[in-house]
């Protein structure tokens, strides 16, 4: 897009350096940028308890670790569709250029998201072929299902998932290399989310060096064997040298793998992180209410078992369309009507002017979407899996955070961040399954430590009979 459209939304410099904690420095320069998003909207920096990587760009899009209005994580999805719509029609066109325009002033200025959101929403775009679209767990399974829904037909979409569902064989499963969290699964039970043929996007929130994606393609080919991949993110740090492992898988599987991006750049480190500059934590006083909230039977549920990390099997029942196990277009409209019933019954529960919803792990598109719908004043966030060093810093992006043992597998360690006492009025903390009281009692535990004084544990899911 040509950058006249959106005077002044570019910034003057296409490198920027971000000292984290006075102990490194991240530079990036961004070598593409096709909506002109100035860098300081789309992400802010902190050091990561990884050994391979020592920092986290802190993305203000997604609603993962920083708070943000659900309607700009919803248009950051509808950014990368517009893009993927224009490589597949062959052009920008007036009506392109429109779309963008809305798009870009919502991702900027939170006031207008909701007005650019639902424009795009209903210009009911139509794809000229099937599109498979499949979402990285966790971080991207809201990117990728609101990319998919911005298409009125011919799309289908499936996130992957930690998940272990031990009498299912799932269609796909690949590694992770660089993260805290391994093995990734695809359980198709909607057996079109891969079917073999037309374009497949996959989706996630960044590439680094990209090897995870080759991962999954090399294993989609296998099965679901195609001509033309699409990876499609929100940052893209890959160097020269891991561009050219994808040209080389192009040649070897007879394929093409087209990047779309809102920004592409590069990367440069210098300095180490010290052992500790995590702080002294200070954690306050319980003054939080907990209540606890049904709206099973609003979404369609599906019995499932599942495993934990040491064997322990759970029948409690999952959504079937969270994204999980596969959704197409025909369907989008029945997930809607359930998702404004729950916003309707939640709109009511609400009493602050200040309000969090909460997504937990890979459960963040349908409480994303509620949010929306839950009025003014409503900001949005989730749960998540990364290690991260909190530090109460002006300029600092992960300022606060707890972890504690995610009732889905006490052996994996979530966290919550940014959320200091006295931020909000209320927070509703949104499950998709309805976990037993045992297992959700190290999250209450954190829950009641935020310094928020009600509290509404919101399960999605149905309890167990009996």
């Amino acid at each position: 897009m040509n950058s006249s459209i959106l005077s002044g939304s570019c910034p003057n410099t296409n490198r920027l350096t971000f000292p984290i904690l006075d102990q490194f420095e991240v530079t990036v320069e961004a070598t593409h940028n096709p909506l002109a998003i100035p860098l300081e909207n789309l992400f802010s920096m902190a050091a990561r308890l990884n050994k391979k990587r020592s920092f986290l760009f802190v993305s203000k899009l997604l609603g993962k670790h920083i708070a943000v209005n659900p309607y700009t994580s919803l248009l950051s999805g509808a950014a990368l569709a517009v893009l993927l719509y224009e490589d597949i029609t062959h052009g920008e066109d007036k009506r392109t250029i429109e779309w963008k325009q809305q798009m870009v002033r919502g991702l900027i200025d939170p006031e207008q998201a909701r007005e650019a959101y639902e424009y795009l929403m209903g210009v009911q775009m139509s794809l000229p072929e099937e599109v498979r679209f499949v979402g990285f767990a966790e971080t991207a399974t809201a990117l990728g299902h609101s990319m998919y829904e911005l298409f009125a037909n011919r799309a289908t979409y499936i996130h992957s998932t930690r998940e272990y569902l031990p009498e299912i064989e799932p269609d796909i499963q690949f590694e992770e290399e660089h993260s805290h969290a391994m093995s990734h699964r695809c359980y198709a039970v909607d057996s079109a989310s891969l079917a073999e043929g037309g374009p497949l996007v996959l989706v996630d929130d960044e590439i680094t060096t990209g090897n995870t994606t080759l991962n999954i393609i090399r294993d989609i080919q296998r099965n679901y064997p195609r001509k033309h991949y699409y990876i499609a993110s929100l940052l893209d740090w890959r160097t020269d040298a891991d561009e050219q492992k994808f040209s080389s898988l192009e040649d070897e599987l007879g394929i093409t793998i087209t990047p779309l991006s809102l920004l592409k750049g590069k990367i440069q480190v210098t300095g180490e992180p010290a052992i500790d500059i995590s702080g002294e934590k200070k954690i306050p006083e319980s003054t939080s209410l907990i209540s606890v909230i049904s709206v099973a039977g609003e979404l369609e549920p599906w019995a499932i078992v599942s495993a934990d990390s040491e064997g322990n099997r759970c029948s409690l029942p999952y959504l079937k369309y969270s994204g999980r196990f596969g959704i197409h277009s025909g369907l989008n409209s029945m997930l809607s009507a359930g998702i404004s019933r729950i916003a309707s019954i939640l709109r009511e529960k609400r009493k602050g002017q200040r309000t969090l919803v909460m997504g937990t792990g890979e459960f963040m598109h349908i409480p994303m979407r509620i949010a929306a719908e839950m009025g003014d004043g409503v900001l949005y966030q989730s749960t998540t899996r990364s290690p991260i060093y909190t530090v109460n810093r002006p300029g600092y992006a992960v300022v606060a955070g707890e972890g504690y043992a995610s009732p889905e597998d006490p052996a994996v360690r979530n966290y919550i961040y940014n959320i200091l006492p006295g931020q909000y009025d209320e927070i509703f903390v949104l499950m998709e399954r309805h976990m037993p009281e045992e297992r959700m009692r190290p999250m209450l535990d954190v829950l009641l430590q935020l310094g928020c004084k009600q509290i509404h544990v919101v399960y999605c899911g149905a309890p167990q009979e009996g």
